[in-house]
């Protein structure tokens, strides 16, 4: 494996942020849950907001690359309300909004 498990947790974290345009200022709000080898050429990266049950699961590849096809779960439907986002930044409570009514 080229790759250990921090840099490839930095890769999917790098990744998610880009993939939804988050200013840098507000990155601090995401946390790196785990991050798994399975098999020799990937890692399955875990992410989330701190507090919240929502997460991503981002593939990295020991190229470095991310699966553009990465996982969200959350046990929050889109039919809920969504009281549990009033304290974040809007913008990342749009990002969950916008992934949990995806689903």
């Amino acid at each position: 494996m080229l790759l250990s498990a921090k840099q490839a947790g930095k890769i999917a974290l790098d990744f998610l942020m880009e993939e939804w345009n988050v200013p840098e200022e507000e990155e601090e709000w995401f946390v790196i849950f785990s991050c798994r080898m399975l098999g020799p050429y990937w890692y399955v990266v875990e992410i989330g907001v701190e507090g919240l049950p929502d997460q991503w699961f981002i593939q990295v590849y020991d190229t470095g690359e991310c699966d553009p096809n990465y996982t969200f779960t959350s046990p929050i439907r889109g039919s809920d309300r969504y009281i549990d986002l009033k304290q974040l930044p809007s913008m990342i409570a749009e990002i969950l909004v916008s992934e949990r009514n995806c689903r």
